[in-house]
């Protein structure tokens, strides 16, 4: 039968029960054996005193059985944590009639063999304490069965919001990709305008080893700072192609750090912004200065605004902040005083993941 079944217990009943079954009829055999008859072994011969623990065991065996293959039943009708209001009024409802048909049956048939009458007003007395050391026993059943569901329902719902925490974060992080790729090709534009052929064609194979990145990482939440690193000095590189020397980079970086996480592509959209929204010429060269202070990688650089400033949904900022939120909880300081813009960007660990979202080795 399917109740048998070692993976149809652990379903309907919450564990396996199968020794709990043996130990508990015993056990209550003794008990019934002990409050009804006196304790036979102590005050009958051996074998009398067998032949009467037997016949509360044929009880206890039939109870015990019966009350669970219904249990089983009613958990398949009604499963949740919801029908809790249904299911606990009858499973109680069924002991009581369970006790008293098997009572009433098992003493008929004992009866007949033995030509003993039933006697009901006796048999009452009797019945109530079994009805209640029955319903303590399948109280057990119950609480398990509570508990299981309990860590379902909990599980679950913990899984639910990894799926949209999950989600937000890879909306964010392809959000992230097409923000790049639309500056660099404005980019590209302008060196095709203002540059020779040799130099749009080695812009473009820079570009290629910058998208190769995005491929790789664009699965990653977070990854290594020295991946991150080797990102963002490639898109430098890029943009010297542009502006030369004019465009300078401080980095100041120790190797201890490098191993720290980080949101992928986050460096390299404070790169783009400094490059985007400030003068880098001859007479106004812009220098980036990217260092570590205090577990945070600090980009800062002096504000020196174009005369005819691009519009900005300040959309890479807001991606960073959003993914540093949702992954680690953390927030991203954002500071501009004393004519200088500066961003820092909390240095991660394994530990410091909310949840199991990020993969640093992708």
């Amino acid at each position: 039968m399917k109740v048998f079944n070692k993976a149809r217990r652990i379903k309907y009943l919450g564990f396996n029960d199968a020794w709990f079954v043996a130990v508990g009829i015993i056990l209550l055999s003794f008990v019934t054996d002990f409050m009804f008859s006196r304790n036979s072994f102590a005050r009958l011969p051996f074998i009398e005193a067998t032949i009467n623990w037997s016949v509360s065991l044929m009880f206890a065996t039939f109870n015990w059985l019966i009350i669970r293959s219904i249990l089983i039943v009613l958990r398949k009708k009604y499963p949740s944590l919801k029908d809790n209001k249904i299911r606990i009024p009858l499973f109680f409802l069924t002991i009581v009639v369970t006790v008293m048909a098997v009572d009433f049956t098992g003493n008929m048939i004992l009866g007949f063999i033995f030509n003993e009458s039933y006697n009901h007003p006796l048999r009452s007395r009797i019945i109530l304490p079994i009805i209640l050391i029955s319903t303590m026993t399948m109280a057990i059943y119950e609480a398990v069965y509570y508990y299981v569901l309990l860590k379902n329902s909990i599980r679950e719902e913990e899984q639910a919001k990894r799926a949209i925490v999950q989600s937000q974060l890879d909306t964010l992080r392809n959000q992230a990709q097409p923000h790049f790729l639309f500056n660099t090709l404005n980019t590209l534009r302008d060196i095709i305008d203002q540059n020779t052929r040799e130099e749009a064609k080695e812009f473009v194979n820079r570009l290629s080893e910058v998208f190769r990145f995005i491929l790789e990482a664009g699965n990653a939440n977070l990854i290594e700072l020295s991946e991150e690193l080797k990102f963002a000095e490639a898109y430098i590189h890029i943009q010297k192609e542009r502006f030369g020397d004019n465009l300078q980079l401080d980095w100041q970086v120790p190797e201890s750090s490098k191993s720290q996480l980080i949101i992928p592509m986050s460096l390299q959209l404070l790169l783009e912004n400094a490059v985007k929204h400030n003068v880098v010429s001859k007479t106004k060269q812009l220098l980036i200065t990217v260092e570590v202070q205090n577990g945070q990688l600090m980009v800062s650089n002096k504000i020196r605004p174009k005369s005819t400033q691009l519009p900005t949904t300040k959309l890479g900022l807001k991606n960073i902040e959003s993914r540093y939120r949702l992954i680690a909880n953390k927030e991203v300081e954002i500071n501009q005083d004393n004519g200088a813009f500066t961003v820092k960007l909390p240095l991660l660990t394994a530990t410091d993941q909310k949840h199991a979202y990020a993969n640093p080795d992708y």
